[in-house]
């Protein structure tokens, strides 16, 4: 019996071994189980916020490039409903650079001998006009009033009448700077705002703008005496001056010279090349969206078909990479002028600036060669 009982007691032992075994391999499981359960919500958890955050990113982005997408296609629209939100962009006369200058102050600017002044060419019209003189006379000019600076127009020094372009007022830097190289070179140089420009009074417009420079234009002659007058217009001026020397030939009172910095051919084509111009350039109607909004304001500036008219010397300065009028548009300009018949008995020269001197747009008073051109040139024009 002993035996017996101690065979099934070994027999139970051995049965019960596995059984521990897979009892403790099942709470061991159990237990694995549950510390995995407590780890993965947190695991989890992170997974969730990455999709969640990729999915916002995604949502915000998407609703970024639908706003953009609706702003892209509402503008031309807005601009065609509201012309004169056109001829805003194409005046920028809001646009006051440099903001912090008092404009009855040139001599803030380093012009001390230069007169700030006013005149109005028409009622509820105001302009406000510098006169600089020749560098020669700075001493002289020390102290002296507005009086004093018109008798000094009649002095044995050529006048050139300055006819900027969009935006920013006649105290632009750039602008300054010519004034100082003019000055330098002997001329009386006369730059005023337009009308809606800088301190100026008044409505910006095309017309406008020609009648105010030919009333300064008059304003000079009254008191050069026989002192050649020279325009030269830059930019969206190039525009004004082949307007107002048109004018003048027409009633026979033509400059001594026209000289265009920058110049387009017409306001269509410089719009259609500005580089604000190139993600809308392809669009469909852009024409009927864009530039006849422009002309509807009575904006043409058309220097391509005024220089038909004009029986002056012409010249033309223009950087080969002007980033703003297209190199090609002056070039263009050139290439109708030279063969024009009211032009066939004076000079008309182009002069172009190679892209490696970087002028870009309206630093060309930075060449050292401007002083010569200008010499030759208007020595030329002064014999016709």
């Amino acid at each position: 019996m002993r035996k017996r009982n101690d065979s099934f007691t070994g027999e139970h032992d051995s049965f019960a071994t596995p059984l521990v075994k897979d009892c403790r391999l099942k709470e061991n499981l159990r237990l694995g189980g549950k510390a995995t359960k407590d780890h993965y919500p947190e695991e989890s958890d992170k997974g969730m916020k990455r999709l969640s955050r990729r999915y916002g990113f995604s949502v915000r982005l998407r609703m970024m490039l639908i706003w953009i997408l609706g702003l892209y296609i509402a503008i031309p629209f807005l601009v065609k409903l509201c012309p004169a939100i056109q001829a805003k962009l194409v005046f920028l006369n809001f646009v006051r650079v440099p903001y912090f200058i008092d404009l009855k102050k040139p001599q803030d600017q380093g012009l001390n001998h230069t007169c700030n002044f006013y005149l109005q060419p028409e009622e509820d019209v105001t302009i406000g006009v510098w006169c600089t003189l020749p560098a020669v006379l700075w001493k002289d000019a020390q102290g002296k009033d507005q009086v004093w600076y018109e008798d000094a127009l009649s002095l044995n020094y050529p006048i050139i009448l300055y006819l900027h372009g969009n935006a920013g007022t006649r105290g632009g830097d750039h602008r300054v700077q010519l004034y100082k190289v003019l000055s330098s070179l002997g001329y009386h140089v006369v730059a005023f705002d337009y009308r809606g420009w800088g301190d100026s009074i008044g409505t910006p417009s095309e017309i406008g703008m020609t009648y105010d420079a030919l009333h300064v234009f008059d304003w000079i002659k009254a008191r050069s005496g026989d002192n050649p007058v020279y325009i030269w217009g830059h930019s969206l001026g190039t525009g004004v001056a082949t307007n107002l020397v048109r004018r003048l030939c027409e009633r026979e009172t033509p400059p001594d010279a026209l000289i265009l910095e920058s110049p387009f051919t017409n306001i269509r084509e410089e719009a259609k090349s500005h580089p604000f111009s190139v993600i809308y350039r392809y669009f469909p109607g852009f024409d009927w969206f864009f530039l006849d909004p422009i002309t509807a304001n009575g904006i043409n500036f058309a220097s391509d078909d005024n220089v038909k008219y004009i029986s002056c010397p012409l010249l033309i300065l223009h950087a080969e990479d002007d980033p703003v009028v297209p190199f090609h548009l002056g070039r263009k300009l050139y290439n109708i002028a030279a063969p024009s018949r009211s032009l066939r008995d004076f000079k008309v020269q182009f002069v172009p600036f190679q892209k490696d001197l970087g002028y870009r747009h309206k630093y060309i008073y930075k060449s050292p060669e401007l002083p010569q051109i200008l010499k030759d040139f208007l020595a030329n024009s002064d014999q016709q």
